[in-house]
């Protein structure tokens, strides 16, 4: 309310230096409760720096043309007789093939070949699996240029081999992304923490502070090894921007896509300063503890099967048997209009999502869910039973 009252449009530092300022504090304070390594913090000399964007969406893409942008400079150098066309018809990025779509929407955008790698037993991406893919497409004539490595992904919550993957790309001088837009909350926890080890070869880095860490939407922050990349690749300076301090300070509107943007971090602040590090920190705890309680419901009753390991909020089950049990299980649950879950396909397995993310959750709102989710199983495998 605070910052629609302020009416803030801060495209500029002229247009607003504490807008500006203190989303340049506020992302460094983060930054140290996540323990980031010092160059993707702005401090007081550093190359880096943390920005808020919109959504995951727009940070994985500003890191993205930002990427494509540096190549294509770097190809065009090597061979000055090469076009932007002829570098980025060369162009491939990478993911998994749990990747969010986003990813998907991001090379659509930029217009540039993605590739989803397979993933192994724990739905994670291997190092070795990107680095055979980059020779292939390097012996056929292509440049690998980007790869985005998830930390929580959609479907299952599962956390690619970051120890693996960054050495391949910092050996390949590729642009390498961390989303960890759900999961990334939680690793301000220092039991959390090591599932971040590795992010010391990032370019660039997003976690969704509006997911998972009590900040209302929108609130997507992004930090970069070197903010001259992102300058580069969305700087344009017509004279009704300029200002007199231009050069000396940081100006947001070339660190995203639009030009205008709000006073998110007025909200960011607030909710750091409210709930504190130690606060925050219970909330992600209590939220993995209420889904390994609806863990422990769903083993306890042998028709159930929990689809993928439970490592924050995020519990994937089944009803075993086919597939169809599973689909009309939940198109039954969400009938009911008491509870809400969405699907995912893991490999062929359909399973159902039971995500914990409401700030009031409670124990006994498992047992409601669970409650709900049985009465509806007993119908659909009562009727199995009796042929309809």
């Amino acid at each position: 309310m605070l910052c629609n009252a302020l009416g803030c449009v801060g495209f500029s530092w002229a247009a607003s230096p504490a807008c500006t300022e203190l989303e340049t504090v506020v992302l460094d304070w983060l930054g140290k409760m996540l323990q980031l390594p010092e160059h993707l913090l702005a401090g007081t000399a550093g190359a880096g720096g943390g920005v808020i964007q919109g959504t995951a969406s727009e940070a994985i893409l500003v890191a993205l043309l930002s990427a494509r942008t540096k190549v294509i400079q770097r190809e065009r150098e090597a061979d000055p007789e090469s076009s932007d066309h002829d570098v980025m018809k060369k162009l491939v990025a990478y993911s998994s093939d749990q990747a969010h779509s986003c990813v998907d929407k991001a090379a659509m955008i930029a217009a540039v070949k993605l590739r989803k790698l397979p993933t192994d037993s724990d739905f994670a991406l291997r190092g070795t699996t990107l680095s055979a893919a980059m020779e292939e497409d390097k012996a056929n004539g292509l440049i690998p240029f980007f790869s985005c490595a998830t930390l929580g992904t959609t479907p299952s919550c599962a956390f690619d081999k970051l120890l693996e993957i960054g050495p391949v790309c910092c050996e390949e001088n590729m642009w390498l992304h961390i989303d960890a837009a759900y999961a990334g909350s939680a690793f301000i926890c220092p039991e959390y923490r090591p599932l971040l080890d590795g992010v010391e070869f990032a370019d660039s880095f997003n976690l969704n502070p509006h997911k998972w860490l009590r900040v209302n939407f929108d609130c997507s922050t992004m930090w970069v090894r070197n903010r001259a990349d992102v300058v580069d690749a969305f700087n344009v300076d017509p004279l009704y921007l300029r200002h007199d301090n231009q050069g000396l300070v940081t100006d947001y509107r070339h660190w995203q896509i639009p030009l205008g943007r709000r006073f998110r971090s007025l909200k960011l602040w607030f909710v750091l300063r409210m709930f504190g590090v130690k606060g925050l920190q219970q909330y992600i705890r209590k939220h993995v503890s209420l889904a390994k309680e609806f863990e422990s419901l769903v083993l306890s009753d042998d028709r159930f099967e929990v689809s993928a390991k439970v490592v924050m909020g995020l519990v994937c089950f089944r009803l075993k048997g086919p597939n169809n049990l599973s689909e009309r299980l939940l198109q039954k649950i969400n009938e009911t209009r008491k509870i809400f879950m969405v699907p995912a396909k893991l490999r062929d397995t359909y399973v159902i999502r039971f995500a914990i993310c409401a700030a009031t959750t409670e124990s006994s709102d498992i047992v409601h869910a669970w409650n709900i989710i049985r009465e509806q199983a007993d119908e659909i495998l009562t009727g199995v039973k009796n042929g309809i």
